[in-house]
């Protein structure tokens, strides 16, 4: 299959790659979200920690092994040889699952140290995925097209996992009983996705070669490249934290609007966010000239931090209803945080004509983020405990909309003014 792939049109390449990559990660989702549409009531006490909220402390538990997971990915994720990445991918989700075993069978609170060792193997699985889709001309359309899988997949996993606590499993065994439904469509996922051929020729010489980098590599890229890769870092903190809190807290947000007797508002609100954002990722495709591409894909940024501003605004003031409003900052959220999952570094990279992987600088970015994501959960936690989950949302949907402009606008200037080839 594999060779009949390379040798096949560059059309139905594009089809089975993006379907095997998107299937993959949307199965992995279910190994990693159910588990937060619980409620999980009361308080966590453990001898010499404060008191906090259980579910936040389950939520930062698992924050905190996918944030480490983040770290070991720099490496792991940019040495990985591409033969071993499937295999790699089936380890790591099987690992993931047994931990949610080992979080049913433990008491309160101490689930939460299987919520870290489920965590720990799942954070590098996007940069895995990933590896297969990079340094091809049609990058930008197969990111996308991943990029669609996390969007749509927090919402259905987490319908699922609410079905199936209706169907009379409880809370703690939810997670690993929804896992378990996903495991066999996983491993036709994991086999379509060893069947991708490497980059062609022709994807070398337009996007430049990906290579599996050594330490020395990956310091010195980011060294030469600093200032513009930290604003990019800065702003993708903050969106991960914003998109972490409104995935993790959808139920209570919802809930607050007035959805809680419509548990399907979890997957249907997401559709349009994820059409909305990805078809716009997706026209990226149609720019050759890598240069223009990078600075369009800036633009996209802005103009969804613009939007998620502009949106809480009228949503404040009654103009748009709250399901609109929803949908509006999930497109300006993921307008800024889709590219940098696919796009973005695909192209810079492209742009400054260096061997790397996109993976690595992914990497660099998401550690920072989950970093982020942890500070917010203890921050709302010990900083604004009485502020409820929509007011706090509400303010951090001001906070984030005018931090990330500042960011991405300078980070634009910075990659136009770079010298270098202009492909």
């Amino acid at each position: 299959m594999k060779e009949r792939l390379a040798a096949g049109s560059a059309r139905l390449m594009a089809v089975w790659a993006m379907l095997a990559a998107f299937s993959t990660y949307f199965c992995m989702y279910a190994f990693r979200k159910p588990f937060a549409v619980g409620t999980f009531d009361g308080d966590a006490v453990i001898p010499g920690l404060p008191e906090m909220d259980l579910k936040i402390l389950y939520i930062l538990a698992q924050v905190i092994g996918y944030a480490a997971s983040k770290f070991l990915g720099i490496k792991v994720v940019s040495e990985m040889p591409a033969a071993k990445r499937a295999q790699t991918i089936g380890l790591f989700i099987g690992v993931a699952w047994l931990a949610l075993l080992l979080f049913a069978v433990l008491p309160a609170p101490w689930g939460a140290l299987a919520l870290v060792l489920n965590g720990l193997p799942l954070g590098m699985i996007w940069g895995l995925v990933f590896g297969f889709l990079e340094g091809r001309i049609v990058s930008d359309l197969l990111g996308a097209g991943l990029c669609a899988s996390f969007i749509v997949a927090s919402g259905f996993v987490k319908s699922v996992g609410k079905w199936v606590m209706a169907a009379g499993v409880t809370e703690a065994w939810m997670p690993f009983a929804t896992g378990a439904v996903f495991l066999p469509p996983l491993a036709g996922c994991l086999w379509m996705l060893s069947q991708i051929p490497d980059p062609t020729e022709e994807d070398v010489a337009e996007r430049t070669e990906r290579k599996p980098m050594t330490g020395d590599d990956r310091r010195s890229f980011f060294a030469d490249y600093a200032l513009g890769l930290s604003l990019l870092v800065l702003g993708y903190v903050v969106l991960t934290a914003y998109r972490d809190f409104r995935d993790n807290f959808a139920v209570e947000i919802w809930d607050a609007l007035g959805y809680a007797d419509e548990p399907a508002i979890l997957t249907t609100a997401e559709v349009p966010v994820a059409v909305g954002s990805l078809i716009a990722v997706a026209l990226l495709v149609r720019i050759n000239n890598n240069r223009r591409a990078l600075l369009a894909v800036h633009g996209l940024m802005l103009s969804g931090a613009l939007l998620t501003g502009a949106s809480t605004v009228l949503h404040e003031a009654d103009l748009i209803s709250s399901a609109a409003w929803m949908v509006s900052v999930g497109i300006g959220l993921y307008l800024g945080y889709v590219p940098v999952n696919c796009v973005l570094f695909d192209r810079l990279i492209a742009v400054v004509g260096r061997a790397a992987t996109a993976g690595f600088l992914i990497y660099v970015a998401d550690a920072s983020g989950y970093v982020g994501s942890v500070a917010l959960l203890l921050y709302k936690n010990f900083g604004q405990p009485t502020l409820s989950w929509l007011e706090f949302f509400t303010s951090f949907s001001y906070g984030m909309s005018v931090f990330c402009f500042a960011c991405f606008a300078i980070s634009a200037v910075y990659f136009h003014r770079l010298s270098g080839p202009s492909t």
